[in-house]
């Protein structure tokens, strides 16, 4: 038998059934929760602990309190009451007192409490009748277990599986695996990097999560595991950021080439620091002869366009063409009439003429552009003499080559998936790969970053350029809803007051956004309705006034007519739904109306206010919607306060957490069950330096197998594709 430490590896070769007490019954649920093996059971941590050194008691509890108390089953029953519904009533009791458990429609309870079982019940407590009582409590059945700190587990009635089981079937491999019985357990983190971070070792971490003597050692443990968490991640973010630069040559640029400079000389105002500075990080990127693959991140109206720009040019300047995919045609459209516009007047060598400069081409390419000029567009991209392209999903079509493809733009790159990036990569004819730039108008906070993009470097334009007027944001908490009034005669007043004041802002000749969640009205769904909002304010609230109705539903060219009317002037008030979230700029539209506004979450909701505040006048937006949650309220109000999308980006993380944000990337994967981007944010930035640090002194991990072998373990190549479709 060897005496070398086992790795996790091994422990996941073993399968739970050589556990005693996991027959087919037991294994069979353990499958349901994705435990199959003893490394599944060893990460299968606990969700929270009874400390009984503060453990609360029963005769200690008072109406309005939140615990969590230790107690033995006296009683259940259930009974019927109107409606068909079921009640279930439990009497539960320490030495110090009784206290009655209430759960509605909740029947198989019944069967979860009998007399004699003990559980850890946590709730807030009211009273009835002169009684403590919790109503639909939480309830974590722990067995006749003992201890300081308590551990309780994820549990299932259905499968079987109960917190007790978990602490024994733990119990056993930790018994089996460290000495004095077992050959103890690698531990793959460099010596320094544990000194440097204070970090206990694997052995003790696992220890410390599943058996610990205080909540402090619990709190230490869990800092190591999720360090580790963190730590596998961001090793094959970055090995597989490297491994592109490795294998895929990219163009050397010339950054201060005619082109980049004569744009900068002729703008009408000067960059803010931060376009300076990311220009400068871009450039930097693009003079090295390794594809960039760069995130700008900006909030709604930092300037992101003009950077991209410059980009663009610094690829124009060498001979090479750049493209700009945008996820719609109405964006796509917008990019190219503002950046012809910008560029226009500019010329660039004629390479099939000596001596002679022709204009600067810039075409769009989406699937509206007809036969004909589609044709002719295709010819010139492939010749090379189109010098920008800006286009939709057309642009990656198969059909579509560049002669030589030097710089690519994409916008709003939470649109667009890693397989679109490449495709578009992949359409020019020249050996060398396009320098990629990446953009999002969408905050997000930089620990999120740090993971969702992890293949990218990160360029931040945090600053709004001068001139633009701050949005006021004030929140009328009623229904958006307009067929009936509300009965709350403040909010039925604040409503009144609003409508008043947007009928003055269009007769001094601004132009308003109405937005509903909805296209048409809904059985299901009490809230506003794109239609029946314009019906109702067509006669009522805006009665007189010119309104336009925008919705999906719509088709393209009714679409382009309202928009086109809308633009001109010609329509005082644009009904819409979503629609106009990106890529909708109209400089005198000065008020945003979002009817159900706590429907929305905190990006969609920034992104909307960001249609208006575009132009010289003091603009409003205008958050109506109840309070229904406390995320609703807290969203809303974090709205009112700040109009910088990167503290709303944190507040939204903090709300959500970052299942929401990681998305698809969490699902199929056996890794992140302790780290939380919301909680951990200083060791999502430990781990990525760490993980820079580390592989800056060996690019392939050579000196470091047993860390290879884990991170094959938990992120295989299947793995790490999957976290980088963004």
């Amino acid at each position: 038998m060897s005496d070398h430490p086992l790795d996790l590896a091994a422990l996941a070769q073993i399968p739970v059934t050589r556990l005693k007490g996991v027959g087919d019954k037991k294994a069979k649920g353990l499958a349901g929760a994705d435990i199959h093996n003893l490394l599944d059971l060893l990460t299968y941590y606990p969700r929270r602990y009874l400390d009984r050194t503060k453990e609360a008691r029963i005769s200690e509890l008072f109406e309005g309190d939140e615990a969590s108390v230790l107690v033995t089953v006296d009683r259940t029953i259930s009974r019927r009451i109107r409606g068909g519904r079921v009640l279930v009533t439990s009497t539960v009791s320490d030495s110090s007192g009784t206290l009655r458990l209430t759960f509605f429609n909740q029947g198989w309870r019944e069967r979860q409490l009998t007399a004699g079982r003990q559980a850890v019940i946590y709730g807030k407590v009211d009273l009835y009748r002169g009684q403590r009582q919790m109503t639909n409590p939480v309830v974590d059945l722990v067995g006749d277990k003992t201890g300081r700190i308590i551990p309780v587990y994820p549990q299932s009635e259905k499968s079987g599986i109960h917190s007790w089981d978990v602490t024994d079937w733990v119990g056993e491999i930790l018994r089996r695996t460290l000495p004095p019985a077992g050959r103890g357990l690698l531990d793959p983190l460099p010596m320094a990097l544990l000194d440097r971070h204070d970090f206990v070792d694997r052995a003790a971490a696992l220890t410390g999560i599943h058996r610990p003597e205080s909540m402090a050692e619990a709190m230490e443990a869990r800092r190591r595991l999720v360090f580790d968490e963190l730590f596998r991640l961001q090793l094959a973010l970055v090995l597989r950021k490297r491994a592109i630069e490795r294998t895929e040559v990219g163009i050397g640029h010339t950054v201060e080439g005619p082109l980049v400079t004569r744009f900068a000389e002729h703008l009408p105002f000067a960059l803010t620091s931060a376009q300076k500075r990311a220009i400068a990080e871009i450039g930097r990127d693009l003079t090295r002869p390794v594809p960039m693959h760069r995130l700008l991140q900006g909030d709604v109206g930092a300037g992101k366009t003009l950077v991209a720009v410059a980009t663009m040019l610094a690829a124009v300047d060498g001979g090479h063409q750049a493209a700009l995919m945008a996820p719609t045609e109405v964006l796509a459209e917008q990019h190219f009439f503002g950046i012809r516009t910008l560029l226009e007047g500019m010329t660039v060598e004629d390479r099939a003429s000596l001596f002679a400069d022709r204009p600067l081409r810039v075409e769009l390419l989406t699937n509206r552009v007809g036969a004909a000029d589609r044709k002719r567009i295709l010819s010139e991209l492939l010749t090379g003499s189109v010098d920008i392209a800006i286009g939709t999903h057309a642009l990656i079509q198969e059909t579509v080559m560049f002669g030589s493809l030097g710089v690519v733009v994409i916008d709003e790159q939470h649109r667009f998936g890693v397989e679109q990036r490449a495709a578009l990569r992949e359409r020019s004819y020249a050996d060398e790969s396009p320098d990629v730039l990446v953009m999002t108008a969408t905050p997000i906070p930089r620990t999120a970053a740090m993971t969702v993009y992890g293949d990218l470097d990160v360029s931040v334009l945090d600053e709004l350029p001068p001139g633009r007027t701050p949005v006021a944001t004030r929140w009328v908490r009623a229904s958006g809803a307009l067929d009936e009034p509300p009965e709350d005669l403040e909010a039925a007043a604040d409503l009144d007051s609003m409508w008043s004041e947007i009928r003055g802002q269009i007769d001094e000749g601004r132009q308003v956004y109405v937005v509903c969640p909805l296209i048409d009205e809904s059985e299901k769904l009490e809230v506003a309705s794109a239609e029946a909002t314009f019906d109702r304010l067509s006669t009522v609230e805006l009665d007189g006034r010119r309104l336009g109705l925008l919705h999906g539903r719509l088709t393209p060219a009714e679409k382009d007519r309202t928009m086109e009317l809308f633009r001109d002037g010609h329509l005082d008030v644009l009904v819409a739904t979503t629609v106009i979230e990106v890529g909708v700029d109209v400089a005198n539209a000065t008020v945003m109306v979002i009817l159900d506004a706590d429907r929305f979450g905190i990006a969609q909701l920034h992104q909307l206010r960001g249609r208006v505040g575009r132009g010289a006048h003091a603009s409003t937006c205008w958050l109506v919607g109840e309070s229904t949650t406390p995320d609703s309220e807290a969203r809303m109000e974090a709205l009112v306060k700040t109009t910088d999308g990167f503290e709303l980006a944190e507040v939204d993380l903090d709300l959500r957490g970052e299942g929401t944000i990681l998305g698809e990337r969490q699902k199929g994967r056996n890794d992140l069950k302790l780290a939380s981007l919301a909680r951990d944010r200083q060791t999502v930035s430990d781990a990525r330096q760490a993980a820079i640090e580390l592989l800056d002194r060996d690019p392939l991990l050579a000196d470091q197998p047993a860390l290879a072998a884990e991170l094959e373990l938990f992120l295989d190549e299947a793995d790490a594709e999957f976290l980088l479709k963004g």
